[in-house]
C-alpha cells in the first residue's frame, strides 16, 4: 500500500454527468450543458505506459472538485488538493507495472455536477539500482547516536540523488533535527553506497522512529525507475553514554545520566608507526559508535604473517564493534595487571570478562562511546564515526544541502 487518499467525499451525482476521452491525450468530461464544470484526468483513460514519475494529476475547470479517489487494486493513492480545490496530484510517485484507477467529481458554483474516470498502466521499466539494505533493523532498538542508512546494490547517479532525498520521510515521537549524506562506497563501512541520515544532537531516549523511502516509480535513470517502496520501524531506547579515559584506564558508563558500571581498562600500546605516519597499535580517539557484537570474535594482525615480530591469531569471546579499523570493547585475554593502569593492547579496550560479558549483553548498536587522550584520532569514514565530522560539513554531503525535522509520529 502506498498510503491513504487526503482527500475523500462522497460520491454524488449530479443531473447531467458524463465521462470519456479528450482529444488532448486525457480523460475528460465533455460538459455538454451550460454550467457543467470539467475535469480532466493525467494520465489519460486507457494508456498502457504511463510515466510513474509523473504521478496522477486531476484538475477542474467551471468549478471545483469535491471528490478524488485514486486506487492501486484496492489500496487508495494519497494525494493533495490545491487551495483552490480545482487541482489533485498524488503525493509520491507511481509502482511501476501498476494498475490505477481514478474517479474524481466536481461541482460548479450553480450546483451543477460533473464525473470522470481513468484507468492505466504504468510502464514497467525498472532500474537496476535498488535499495539492497536499510539499517536498523525491523524492530530494532538503538542507541542515541544510531544513524539511518539507505544502502544500494550499486552506485545511484547524481542526477537521480536529490529526487531520492526528497521522497524519504522520517517519523519519529520527538520531533528529531537531523541531515542525509551520500557515501560513495569506498566510504562507507560495509562496501555499499549510501545515504545516511544523522542527527544534529543525539536522539532523545525512548521513543519510536519510522522511515518510509517512497523508491517505487522516481527516475533513477533514462527511462527506468525505482522499483519498490520501502519502511522501517525502529526504537531508540535508554541513553547509553560511555567514556574512556587513556590517561586514568578507566570506562565509565551511564545509562537515563546515572552512572551505572566502572572498571579498569587497557588500550592500544602504540609503537608501529606505518608508512601513513600513523601508530596503528594506538586506540582510535574520538566519538565512536557501538555497530556490533560478537560472543567469539577471530582477531588477527593486519598485514603480518605468521612468525613475524607482533603476529598474532586468537579468538576472543565478549567483542563489541567500535569501528572498521579493528577496535572492539573485548575480554581481556592477556595479563590482567594491564587493566587500570597501563596499555598493553594491540588498540582494542581491553576489559575484565565479567565487564566484556555484560557491555556486550547490555548495549544497543549506536550507543556513543567517546574514547579521549590516545594521541590518534578517529576518522568520520572509520565505521560509524560520524559523530566526528562538524554538522554542517556533515549536511553539505546532502544534494539539496540542509537539514530536515522529522515529523511528529502519530500514536
Amino acid at each position: 500500500m502506498r498510503g491513504k487518499a487526503l482527500v475523500v467525499a462522497t460520491l454524488v451525482l449530479g443531473l447531467a454527468t458524463a465521462c470519456g476521452g479528450g482529444t488532448d491525450g486525457k480523460a475528460k468530461t465533455a460538459g455538454h450543458d451550460e454550467g457543467v464544470p470539467e475535469i480532466s484526468i493525467t494520465p489519460a483513460n486507457g494508456s498502457a505506459k504511463a510515466k510513474p514519475d509523473a504521478g496522477v494529476t486531476v484538475t477542474a475547470s467551471g468549478g471545483t472538485l469535491s471528490q478524488v479517489l485514486v486506487k492501486l487494486k484496492d489500496a487508495d493513492v494519497p494525494g493533495v488538493l490545491s487551495a483552490d480545490k480545482k487541482t489533485w496530484k498524488s503525493s509520491w510517485t507511481l509502482i511501476p507495472g501498476g494498475k490505477y484507477t481514478v474517479q474524481a467529481v466536481a461541482a460548479s458554483s450553480k450546483g451543477k455536477t460533473a464525473t470522470a474516470t481513468s484507468s492505466f498502466k504504468t510502464v514497467n521499466d525498472t532500474a537496476r539500482t535498488t535499495i539492497s539494505n536499510v539499517i536498523p533493523s525491523p524492530g530494532e532498538k538503538v542507541g542515541t547516536g544510531m544513524p539511518i542508512f539507505i544502502q544500494f546494490n550499486k552506485e545511484v547517479p547524481d542526477k537521480a540523488k536529490p529526487t531520492i532525498e526528497k521522497a524519504i520521510e522520517i517519523t519519529s515521537t520527538y520531533p528529531t533535527v537531523g541531515g542525509w549524506r551520500w557515501l560513495s562506497a569506498g566510504e562507507s563501512f560495509n562496501g555499499l553506497p549510501s545515504v545516511v541520515f544523522r542527527p544534529k544532537n543525539p536522539w532523545q531516549a525512548n521513543q519510536k522512529v519510522e522511515l518510509k523511502v517512497h523508491y517505487a516509480g522516481l527516475k533513477i535513470g533514462d527511462s527506468v525507475y525505482g522499483d519498490k517502496d520501502v519502511t522501517r520501524k525502529f526504537k531508540i531506547g535508554d541513553s547509553h553514554v560511555i567514556t574512556v579515559n587513556n590517561s586514568t584506564h578507566r570506562l565509565t558508563v551511564k545509562k537515563n545520566g546515572t552512572v551505572v558500571r566502572k572498571w579498569g581498562v587497557s588500550l592500544g600500546s602504540g609503537g608501529e608507526v606505518q608508512s601513513d605516519g600513523v601508530d596503528h597499535l594506538k586506540t582510535t580517539a574520538g566519538v565512536h559508535l557501538t555497530m556490533d557484537h560478537v560472543r567469539l570474535e577471530r582477531m588477527v594482525a593486519p598485514g603480518k604473517k605468521k612468525g613475524e615480530p607482533g603476529y598474532y591469531d586468537e579468538q576472543v569471546p565478549f567483542a563489541t564493534r567500535i569501528s572498521n579499523s579493528g577496535e572492539y570493547i573485548h575480554q581481556n585475554m592477556d595479563d590482567p595487571s594491564c587493566l587500570g593502569n597501563r596499555n598493553c593492547s594491540h588498540g582494542c579496550v581491553r576489559s575484565p570478562a565479567s565487564d566484556a560479558e555484560w557491555f556486550m549483553s547490555w548495549s544497543y548498536r549506536g550507543d556513543m562511546v567517546t574514547i579521549a587522550g590516545t594521541g590518534r584520532k578517529l576518522q568520520w569514514s572509520n565505521g560509524w564515526g560520524y559523530w566526528q565530522m562538524p554538522f554542517q560539513q556533515w549536511v553539505g554531503g546532502s544534494k539539496i544541502g540542509q537539514a530536515i525535522t522529522t515529523a511528529a509520529l502519530g500514536q
